[in-house]
């Protein structure tokens, strides 16, 4: 895939819709018209023989391909910052670390001080995310990402190992107790980080259910408004030893004893982006925990 230099220009405003996920977004955020930018980011596809967007009436949404050229155009973009940064003599010692707002204060915000205290000369910077994803367009320079790690998208580093399993409130334990697991499961509402999660799969696989395809089931991508909604009785959701405090009042209840056991929290870094000092501290820090 090659790129001249007249479509520099296209290439930026692909990558600002990329960062919106909506052409209407964009528009706003660059003084466009929709129109125009529609009309931009189709020619850029057509002189690239490249679909780069699926279009849906909510927004659009990256194909594959044009998730290669995000990271692509990211990794470049970044690289020659990188160096006017170093030229100008500016270079300075930031973080940013990008999680989800469950994982930070239900774990990291407790032991933070540590490092700040060993680590003053660092401007470190904690970044909420849902979806731990496209780090180098959010400008994440590490990320703290739940999951099996089975990922290609980023460079992998185990962290934290915690499995996962089924939790709901008293009326579904009371459910499970009643029907049995796999006929009280059959009903239940199942909870989700995102569309094209395969966690509540896997665990049913290793409970030695049969997980057939649903439409009970409710996508919501940030973890602690999904304990809540397992706490109000929306549904049920795979969690881990985080929500201790919730289990002991009673509020949430283990279903069962089988877990996903491959399941932690992982350390993401972008592809292609070096390991920097800042980033090495605070990674000896994390396992240091």
């Amino acid at each position: 895939m090659s790129i001249s230099f007249k479509h520099h220009d296209t290439l930026r405003l692909f990558n600002e819709v990329a960062q919106h996920s909506s052409f209407s977004d964009a528009a706003e955020s660059l003084n466009m018209t929709k129109g125009a930018i529609s009309y931009q980011i189709k020619s850029l596809e057509e002189n690239l023989a490249l679909k780069l967007f699926e279009r849906y009436s909510r927004g659009v949404e990256l194909t594959p391909n044009g998730r290669r050229l995000l990271n692509a155009s990211l990794s470049h973009y970044r690289e020659v910052e990188t160096e006017l940064a170093r030229l100008r003599g500016t270079v300075d010692q930031s973080l940013t670390v990008g999680m989800s707002s469950y994982f930070a204060s239900r774990w990291l915000s407790p032991r933070l001080m540590t490092f700040m205290q060993k680590h003053p000369d660092i401007q470190l910077r904690i970044q909420p995310m849902t979806q731990v994803f496209d780090l180098e367009r959010q400008g994440v320079d590490l990320a703290i990402r739940w999951g099996d790690g089975d990922w290609d998208d980023v460079e992998v580093e185990p962290f934290l190992p915690m499995p996962s399993w089924p939790v709901g409130n008293q009326d579904a334990a009371d459910c499970v107790q009643q029907l049995g697991l796999e006929r009280a499961f059959s009903q239940f509402t199942l909870l989700r980080d995102r569309d094209d999660s395969n966690a509540w799969t896997d665990w049913f696989r290793a409970a030695g259910l049969t997980h057939q395809t649903r439409k009970d089931t409710l996508i919501i991508p940030d973890p602690n408004v999904r304990v809540q909604a397992v706490i109000d009785g929306q549904g049920i959701a795979l969690n881990d030893e985080l929500v201790n405090r919730e289990l002991e009042k009673g509020r949430l209840v283990r279903l069962s004893e089988t877990e996903l056991s491959s399941f932690g929290y992982f350390l993401a870094k972008p592809h292609k982006q070096s390991r920097t000092e800042t980033v090495d501290a605070f990674v000896h820090w994390l396992h240091e925990q």
